[in-house]
């Protein structure tokens, strides 16, 4: 029968360490550690991240003010040259061979096109179409009063451009286009034929009728990229800006800057720090050049992930976005309407410097947690193993070896918690004693061992007859003591009886062929008696009234003190 072994008057701190014991505290302990290097390698990976991110913001920062500064020059160039050309028409030159190209116009502005030069050496052509020509478009006008003025400034303006060209800036070409028929540009005209064909595309570009006093109220410098890339016709970037005297829009002046060498830049970049990809966008977040070289793809968004980022480029300068494995950095260009990314991917962090780290980060949390987990099994091992001991050596210091039943301390001190609660709760106790009959004899003829048997034998009977919440113990040599809690004598009477029978009535093999039958006497005392309710008064009683058992004959049970006259046979 299952009995409990933990004392019953252990106090609350005991019952805690009860419910978390060592066990509890190995894996609390493990998690605890567990969750620990967890969230520091959480974090360094969060600070790598983060410092992942600071350096390639900062590469791109530096890549977005080269650029920049190259596209500054190009809109300082502009600004050099239309202040130029306004000294000129406030304050023109007194040139003879300025006046002598005046007075040719006056007799080449009838032809269908014309060009005027000073000397082709220092100074660029002047090219430009006839008055019929002007007079079919509303955006073109020729005044007649401000007409000289304006060919003797570009006339000026033709040797600024020579001075200023030069092959190695982005700019592939500048040119000065005046609603008055005419244009000097640093891109010689091949023939003269083609003086009227480039001038038509000239006017008729975004970047020249955008300079328009009703779409550029401010008058100030504009950008203008080329729709669609591919085709006949390279695709480039124009900064414009318009030359106004006195409330009249003379021209436009104008730079081209092929993407391809916005390309040849970005590639240089890219050189420089091998990872990442560098993108330039306008302001319609459409795609001018890239990085990547021709035989590698692009890097592409969608409409989902491009509405993404023109939200973050609307609110901020400069910032960086998150979009799957790929983590975009980019850059607002002062100079530039438009924006400058960088582009990473996945694999490109795990193949650098912060990608190994983290990887490294990565292999030592997982050795880590691996030499955790090994230690947390042979610490619940040990701990497993330490809990069997405990409750072995517990079972045994509250155990009768022999019968497995309760020994006398063990039994006194869980009788005493029991009827104090039975005496708080007003329930019936009652105690039983018993002794063996003849005991003594048994060990004499048959020896110890036949003796052990004959009480392993008793022990298991009184055991199998008693109820769960009932206690049994042996309390001396022969002597066996059961505590019955809320059970009134009249019932303890009836179980002592049981007990008495079932003793009597099993034979018990002592030896090979040789089987004994013993009896027992049994006293029975209750605390509804006297209203006694100390367990040490029941017990002394109950052993009383097996004495008077004995004395009456053996084999019998007693209640009562006034029990039959006893034998002249004693135990």
């Amino acid at each position: 029968m299952p009995h409990e072994t933990t004392p019953g008057n252990w106090s609350w701190l005991r019952t805690l360490a009860r419910r978390f014991g060592p066990g509890h505290v190995v894996n609390i302990c493990f998690l605890v550690v567990m969750i620990c290097s967890t969230l520091l390698t959480w974090r360094e990976v969060v600070v790598l991240e983060s410092a992942y991110r600071a350096s390639q913001r900062n590469h791109l920062e530096n890549v977005a003010n080269v650029l920049d500064r190259q596209l500054q020059f190009s809109v300082d160039k502009l600004l050099f040259l239309r202040n130029g050309m306004y000294e000129a028409l406030v304050t023109p030159l007194d040139f003879a061979d300025l006046h002598d190209a005046v007075a040719q116009f006056a007799q080449l502005r009838g032809k269908s096109f014309w060009q005027l030069e000073l000397d082709r050496r220092r100074t660029l052509p002047l090219n430009g179409v006839s008055d019929a020509f002007v007079n079919r478009t509303t955006l073109l006008t020729r005044d007649n009063d401000a007409l000289a003025n304006e060919l003797s400034a570009a006339l000026e303006l033709g040797y600024l451009l020579r001075l200023a060209h030069s092959s190695t800036m982005l700019a592939q070409r500048t040119m000065y286009v005046s609603r008055s028929g005419f244009y000097v540009s640093t891109e010689p005209t091949t023939n003269g034929g083609d003086i009227m064909s480039r001038y038509y595309q000239y006017v008729i570009q975004p970047w020249f009728s955008g300079q328009s006093q009703r779409q550029n109220s401010a008058r100030g410098v504009r950008w203008f990229s080329s729709p669609v890339p591919g085709g006949e016709v390279q695709q480039k970037v124009t900064v414009s800006l318009s030359l106004d005297n006195e409330r009249h829009w003379y021209g436009v002046l104008a730079m081209d800057i092929p993407v391809s060498s916005m390309k040849r830049f970005l590639e240089d970049a890219v050189e420089k720090d091998s990872e990442g990809e560098y993108q330039l966008y306008d302001y319609q977040l459409r795609l001018l050049a890239t990085s990547t070289p021709e035989k590698r793809q692009v890097n592409t968004f969608d409409d989902l992930e491009l509405a993404l980022l023109a939200n973050d480029i609307e609110h901020d300068t400069h910032g960086g976005i998150r979009m799957g494995s790929r983590y975009i950095s980019w850059e607002r260009l002062d100079h530039f309407d438009g924006v400058l990314l960088r582009v990473h991917t996945l694999r490109e962090g795990v193949q650098g410097a912060f990608g190994s780290i983290s990887i490294a980060l990565g292999l030592l949390w997982a050795l880590f947690t691996m030499m955790l987990l090994i230690s947390w099994v042979v610490i619940r091992k040990m701990v497993s193993n330490m809990f069997v001991l405990q409750s072995s050596l517990q079972w045994q210091a509250w155990h009768d070896p022999l019968t497995r039943l309760y020994n006398r301390g063990a039994l006194f001190e869980r009788a005493r918690v029991l009827i104090q609660r039975c005496h708080e709760q007003r329930q019936p106790f009652s105690v039983i004693q018993i002794d063996l009959d003849h005991f003594k004899s048994v060990n004499d003829r048959f020896g110890h061992q036949a003796g052990d048997r004959v009480l392993s034998h008793a022990a298991g009977l009184i055991s199998g007859t008693i109820r769960s919440h009932d206690l049994a113990g042996r309390v001396g040599g022969e002597e066996f003591c059961i505590v019955l809690p809320g059970t009134t004598l009249v019932q303890a009477a009836q179980i002592a009886e049981r007990i008495r029978q079932r003793v009597n009535d099993k034979e018990i093999l002592i030896a090979k062929g040789t089987t004994l039958r013993i009896s027992a006497s049994l006293g029975v005392s209750g605390a509804q008696e006297n209203g006694d309710y100390d367990f040490e008064q029941l017990q002394s009683l109950a052993d009383r009234r097996l004495y008077l058992a004995k004395q009456a004959g053996r084999n019998q049970v007693c209640v009562r003190d006034d029990h039959p006259a006893p034998s002249p046979d004693t135990r």
